[in-house]
């Protein structure tokens, strides 16, 4: 076995320099913030990955009674030429806090916002609410670029989706 790199998977350093969140004190917004996200080029456009975030203390608010909702949401996605850069999606994550949404508009609205930031090949969300009035809530959305094998994986993973 050879320890050696192939030329076709050199490393490439991530361009941050266009980033304004990462390394600056972090505030904290109280309302619904889709301008905080950034995004900064993927240095690995050469091939397929998975990118998987995880945040496990998401909280919003219900749109009628204003109690709040507890969630760990989940965000894959397959990047194309940008990426979300991760203190800014969480301080976006964060400024769901006070806003009121019901927990399917939650995943959709995000997976929105990151397709507009970033225009993934491929993305999902999946919201796993905690039980409120003895019902848990699992919603789930995802998004394939169009006419793209992305499009289809987005269709068989939806069908599939338990």
């Amino acid at each position: 076995m050879s320890n050696t790199i192939p030329e076709s998977c050199t490393v490439h350093p991530a361009p941050c320099t266009q980033l304004k969140v990462l390394g600056n004190k972090t505030e904290y917004r109280q309302d619904y913030a889709p301008e905080v996200l950034e995004a900064f080029d993927n240095p690995h456009t050469e091939n397929d990955y998975w990118v998987r975030f995880n945040c496990p203390e998401f909280t919003s608010l219900c749109p009628i009674t204003g109690q709040p909702d507890f969630a760990t949401i989940q965000i894959d996605y397959i990047p194309d030429i940008k990426m979300v850069e991760s203190k800014s999606l969480k301080l976006y994550l964060f400024s769901f806090r006070n806003h009121g949404a019901f927990h399917e508009d939650c995943v959709n609205i995000i997976m929105k916002d990151l397709i507009r930031l970033m225009n993934p090949k491929y993305i999902e969300v999946t919201g796993f609410f905690t039980p409120r009035g003895g019902i848990s809530i699992y919603p789930y959305c995802n998004y394939g670029q169009p006419n793209t094998e992305y499009e289809q994986l987005a269709k068989t993973r939806l069908f599939a989706h338990q």
